[in-house]
């Protein structure tokens, strides 16, 4: 499922923003088609603009019917009558998605006790863990997250020690169950202070299970991104010259 809220804060209209031939939206929808994991997808939106785009296309699409406070909210309203083992929710804005980290991420629910599952990558720029824009999560010995914040996380006071940060990367797979326990869960206030939705389940003491990807996905959350994943495209075109 990709959620696909068209008056984004940051970057209005984003999704239908050009990346090469195609809109940012349609991009990441074809991409994920693409991978071959997923016997179903939908783009879940609030505008019919972007139901359009999908649809016209030859893709599928969903109109939410309410407001939501996220786009896991979104997701969810649309797959509750949906029979479902697993539901993949991949941010609209992250238009180069690729099989191989969404496989690592699906694989993970071979553990019974997995409910919910993201991806983070390793990094060790200070000037990116300072960006606001880029979410970090701290981790347990056995990659159960224990924090996510725009902070700086964890704050390098020793600096004897080595520090590696991890970004989290925006895509979500979660059990049904959980993702509907997800909907009756009042929005909470590190949620609400951060803006970063999955600490609603961290605040009602859900972990996520966290599974590292060195894949770059470049996710479009400002104008300055469209620039870079406009880059980026042009290299991948190159190289299958």
């Amino acid at each position: 499922m990709i959620p696909a809220r068209y008056a984004a804060t940051r970057f209005p209209q984003k999704l239908m923003k050009m990346l090469g031939d195609k809109t940012v939206i349609r991009s990441t929808y074809e991409n994920t088609v693409a991978t071959e994991l997923f016997s179903e997808v939908y783009v879940v939106t609030d505008h019919p603009l972007i139901y359009d785009e999908i649809t016209r296309h030859g893709g599928k699409a969903l109109m939410s019917k309410r407001e939501h406070e996220s786009g896991t909210d979104r997701i969810a309203e649309a797959v509750e009558h949906i029979d479902a083992d697993v539901i993949l929710n991949v941010q609209g804005d992250e238009p180069f998605v690729s099989a191989p980290p969404l496989a690592a991420l699906l694989s993970v629910f071979e553990q019974p006790d997995t409910r919910v599952a993201s991806l983070m990558k390793p990094f060790q720029d200070v000037e990116i863990a300072h960006n606001p824009n880029v979410v970090k999560v701290v981790v347990d010995r056995n990659f159960q997250s224990l924090m996510f914040s725009r902070s700086p996380i964890p704050y390098h006071r020793n600096h004897t020690l080595p520090v590696t940060y991890y970004e989290h990367i925006g895509v979500y797979a979660f059990t049904k169950e959980a993702l509907m326990k997800f909907t009756q869960l009042k929005p909470t206030p590190l949620e609400l202070i951060e803006k970063i939705e999955c600490l609603r389940f961290l605040e009602n003491g859900i972990p996520l299970k966290m599974v590292t990807t060195e894949v770059a996905m470049l996710k479009i959350d400002v104008p300055d991104d469209l620039e870079k994943a406009i880059d980026h495209l042009n290299k991948i075109n190159q190289l299958k010259r």
